[in-house]
Formats: structure tokens, C-alpha cells, sequence
């Protein structure tokens, strides 16, 4: 382990040079060696080897002509390549784009295109045909696979035999371009041009990391914001290991924490959910003692789901409410929290957030409005490629996601909802318009409106309600196909759960379609049908 107290002048000195989790990973393998740093069920790395790797793959960039700026994307389960390539990509200057691994072969297209990719990294394991057809993009001089072998991509580990394992001559700090939904259909990559500073969370963090003894468990796709930030980048500069799960299941969760002594971890209000229904017997029988912290955020959580999760873990849960394009700085302990149920916390002064109403102006204490955060002087995001986008998304020096909530008398936010457009399932970002656009191309459909109903299991869940052409009628036969037809063309956590009907579907005169009517009468003839 590392004795965080008996570190000199010079070792900080080498930290606040080093800034980013791709140059701490070498860091802490000069002091940790041997230490398991990855384990996964694709294997383990320890942070000798896993330092070793990131090294070769940074060499062949660079032999392969990859420049400061320059995009690396990839799409990979949870295994130790896709932090290799992370790590690889932050030290040599490289723009990192992880890509979402249950799209379709055309998104995935799309976003390696639109990333302007110069090298893109597949797994094998996620099937063939659709990756391969990716490997054409334009621009991409580098194809590597991983996990096994893709026509017309070359195997990592043949592309690194006899790669130099030295630490590359002068590092730069890269950056990381995660693609988020958009309301336009494709979805868009929030870019920040400033280089990623990020340093250990130790004693006096909330997360208080002991570096060489702390473990991570990450319960969610690496590709996503929230677990690629808390579960990897945060421990691995911090100098704690990481746990990677293939595939998030309640019990087998426990079972990692109890066998692995897992210190950390992220979640998200539906895991919370569905390990609150485990039967009595499987959460006693295993020892979650080593636990110190578990952060949460990504959807709202109901109050009572928090309240028994506190119960049962102890006061160790932390909730976040940020986002990925930066600002927000809300963050709430379980105490303070049990003091405020249902906040998500009290930013701190460096912070500066207001809620608008939609003339802009700003809402009396316990009005709710729309939230709008600061963006920081320094690392300011844009939408790659979409300044229409990036414009629409400030007022002056702030932006908004569209989320709505108000402020209590103490400064506290509590969040009522958000703007109808952005539906949240599973802590997942879902924008309606992009199935809108599969749907409506369905021959029997004239319009369709998609909104999220509330879901005690997944925060929300995914309706389109329609408007059929003449000779079509309404039901389950029609619907299983309508649903059939989106999942054929769209990730499958995108695509509706149910279908309902309408004779006609509310529209301004512009055109525009009132999502939030829609959303808001079939959330009233939901609970009417409830109560009856």
C-alpha cells in the first residue's frame, strides 16, 4: 500500500504533474507493482502489467502516426483492454471515445464517424457482421480487435508484440468525448477542448480512497458517464483497484462484495430497487462489512427506496447530481440527506446554479423552474460538430439539461421532473425524437409521440403512443409488431415497452408535438386505472 501521510514535497510535486488517471496509473505502478489494479471475468491485470500495456498501446498510436487531438473510439465490454486503451489514449494527447455496446452497427457507425476516429477498437465478443461493417469508416488507420478475431481488424495483442513497455516520452493529458442523446435524432459528443485535470481522492475526499488496498466494484457499462468516472477513473488515480461485473445481477453483486472486499462502488436507484426485493435470506447471507462507500446518481431514487437502502447499508450512501457537460457540484451524505429526504444535495460556494422559469427569470425559493448550472471558467464543454445544439444549451455563462427543480429555504435541490423531451430508464439517457423517427416510418403509422411513464423499478419506462393511418387498426398483434420494428433498427433499452393509441395527437400550430401534455394525461389515466 501507499502511506498517503509520509508522502514528500517531491511525490506531490509528481502528482500535480501527472493530473490525469492515465499518467497516475504509472504512478502508482512504480509503488504497487504487483497488485491486482483490473480484475474482470476476461481477465486481470496487475498495475506492473496494466501500466506495461498502456505504455505499448501508446507507442504503436504514435507509430501509427496518431497526433495531440487526434480520436481513438472504441466499443468493448468490461474487460481490461478497454482500460488499457483509456489509459493509452489520456497519456499520449489522444481525444477517447467509448461507444455505447448494445447499439446497432449503423449507430455505432455513425458515432466512430462523426468522432472523426483516426484508431477504433472492437470486441469480438460482440458479435461480427455489424462491427466489421464499421471497420470501412473513412479516417480510421487502425482496426484492432479484441477478445477474438474480426475480419479486417487486427488482434491487439498482435499489433503490441514486441512494443517498447517504457513509459512514453513526453506524456500529454488527453481527453475523453462521451456521446450523449440528442433531441434531433443522433445522438452528440460533448467535447471540451481543455485537458482533463483530475487527482487522487484520498483522506479529506468524500470518497477517501487507501491507495493498494481499496477495491472498486463497477456495476455498470464502462462506456457510461457515471461508471467510467467512479468506478475506473476516479479509483485507478486515486490508486484503488477495480472490479469490473460483465453484467450487473442483485445477488451476484453481494456475492462481489463479500468475496472481493470491495470498498466502493456506483449504482444506480434501479439496482437499488431490485436488491431491496432479494429475499431476506440472500442479503444475510453475505458480509458487506468492508463497504465504506457507495455513490449514487443518474436518475432520481424514490425516497423510500433511499431510506431503506440507508437502513440496510448504514449511512455510507452518497448522491450525486451532475452532469457529463460539467457544473452542477451537488453532492449530499446519508445523514444530511435523512435530515432532507429527497434532495440531492447543497452545492458548494465554488458553485453557482439558479432555476429560471421559461421567461428566464428566476423562480421564488420552493418555485419550481428549469435548472441552469455555471459552466466552469475553464473546460467548458461543447456539442462536437453542433454549435446550434451548444448555443441552444446556454443562457449567458450557464447551461441546462432541461431538468426541472426547486430550491428549499436552506439552499437545497430537490428535483420535480424534467422538461418532457429526455426520458431516464435504468439511469440510462433516452431521447423520445430518435424513436419517433424508427416509428414513424412504419406504414401504418401517421404520427407518434414517445414520453416516459414513471416506473418503480426503472424510474421510468418507454410508451409511444400513436396515431394510425386509415386501414389500420389498434392492438397487441399491431403493437408486438410496432415494437418488433424499432428494436430491429434501435438499441433495445431505446425501444417502447408498450404501445398505446390516439385519434390524434397534440401539436402546436408550428408543428411542434406537446410531449409534456401527452406525458402528463397518460401519467392521469395511469393512476386512474390504478386506483380503480
Amino acid at each position: 500500500m501507499i502511506d498517503v501521510a509520509t508522502l514528500t514535497p517531491a511525490d506531490q510535486d509528481e502528482i500535480t504533474a501527472a493530473a490525469h488517471t492515465g499518467m497516475l496509473v504509472a504512478w502508482h505502478a512504480a509503488r504497487l507493482g504487483d497488485i491486482v489494479a483490473v480484475q474482470s471475468s476476461y481477465g486481470q491485470r496487475t498495475w506492473r502489467e496494466l501500466n506495461n500495456r498502456c505504455n505499448q498501446i501508446a507507442h504503436r498510436f504514435r507509430e501509427a502516426g496518431l497526433q495531440t487531438g487526434d480520436s481513438v473510439a472504441i466499443v468493448a465490454k468490461n474487460r481490461p483492454e478497454f482500460i488499457e486503451v483509456f489509459c493509452a489514449a489520456h497519456r499520449s494527447g489522444l481525444r477517447f471515445t467509448p461507444i455505447n455496446f448494445h447499439l446497432k452497427g449503423d449507430e455505432i457507425g455513425y458515432i466512430v464517424n462523426n468522432c472523426e476516429a483516426k484508431a477504433f477498437i472492437a470486441d469480438a465478443d460482440l458479435g461480427g457482421p455489424p462491427i466489421e461493417a464499421v471497420g470501412d469508416a473513412p479516417g480510421v488507420v487502425l482496426k484492432l480487435s479484441v477478445g477474438g478475431a474480426l475480419a479486417g481488424f487486427q488482434p491487439l495483442d498482435d499489433l503490441l508484440a514486441g512494443a517498447p513497455e517504457a513509459n512514453i516520452d513526453n506524456p500529454i493529458i488527453g481527453s475523453r468525448m462521451l456521446y450523449t442523446s440528442g433531441t434531433t435524432g443522433r445522438p452528440k459528443g460533448v467535447f471540451k477542448a481543455d485537458a482533463e485535470i483530475e487527482l487522487p481522492a484520498w483522506d479529506g475526499s468524500p470518497l477517501g480512497y487507501t491507495p493498494g488496498i481499496d477495491r472498486n466494484l463497477c456495476t455498470g457499462p464502462a462506456y457510461h458517464a457515471a461508471p467510467l468516472a467512479f468506478d475506473i477513473s476516479r479509483p485507478l488515480c486515486s490508486g484503488a483497484g477495480v472490479v469490473l461485473m460483465d453484467r450487473w445481477d442483485a445477488e451476484d453483486s453481494l456475492r462481489m462484495i463479500a468475496a472481493e472486499k470491495i470498498t466502493h462502488t456506483h449504482m444506480v436507484a434501479t439496482m437499488f430497487h431490485r436488491l431491496l426485493k432479494l429475499p431476506d435470506a440472500t442479503k444475510a447471507a453475505h458480509d458487506l462489512s468492508s463497504l465504506k462507500l457507495v455513490v449514487h446518481g443518474a436518475a432520481p431514487c424514490p425516497v423510500h427506496v433511499k431510506q431503506a437502502i440507508i437502513e440496510w447499508f448504514g449511512p455510507i450512501v452518497w448522491e450525486y447530481y451532475a452532469a457529463t457537460e460539467g457544473g452542477g457540484g451537488f453532492l449530499v451524505g446519508s445523514e444530511e440527506w435523512l435530515k432532507k429526504p429527497g434532495t440531492v444535495g447543497k452545492p458548494g460556494p465554488e458553485f453557482d446554479n439558479k432555476i429560471l422559469d421559461d421567461q428566464g427569470e428566476p423562480v421564488a425559493v420552493g418555485e419550481p423552474g428549469t435548472i441552469y448550472m455555471r459552466a466552469p471558467e475553464v473546460g467548458r464543454f461543447e456539442y462536437f460538430k453542433d454549435n446550434s445544439k451548444t448555443d441552444s444549451s446556454y443562457r449567458g455563462d450557464y447551461f441546462t439539461l432541461g431538468d426541472m427543480g426547486y430550491f428549499d429555504k436552506d439552499g437545497y435541490l430537490f428535483l420535480t421532473g424534467r422538461t418532457a423531451e429526455l426520458i431516464i430508464s435504468g439511469g440510462v439517457n433516452i431521447y423520445p425524437q430518435e424513436i419517433d423517427s424508427v416509428i414513424l416510418q412504419h406504414p401504418a403509422v401517421l404520427d407518434v409521440c414517445t414520453v416516459g411513464l414513471p416506473n418503480d423499478e426503472w424510474g421510468e419506462e418507454v410508451l409511444s403512443v400513436v396515431q394510425l393511418n386509415a386501414g389500420f387498426s389498434p392492438g397487441q398483434p399491431l403493437s408486438d409488431e410496432l415494437i418488433a420494428w424499432a428494436r430491429e433498427q434501435l438499441a433495445n433499452f431505446k425501444c417502447p415497452r408498450r404501445i398505446l393509441y390516439s385519434d390524434e395527437l397534440p401539436r402546436l400550430p408550428s408543428g411542434k408535438i406537446q410531449r409534456r401534455h401527452v406525458r402528463d394525461e397518460y401519467i392521469a389515466r395511469e393512476s386512474v386505472n390504478a386506483s380503480a
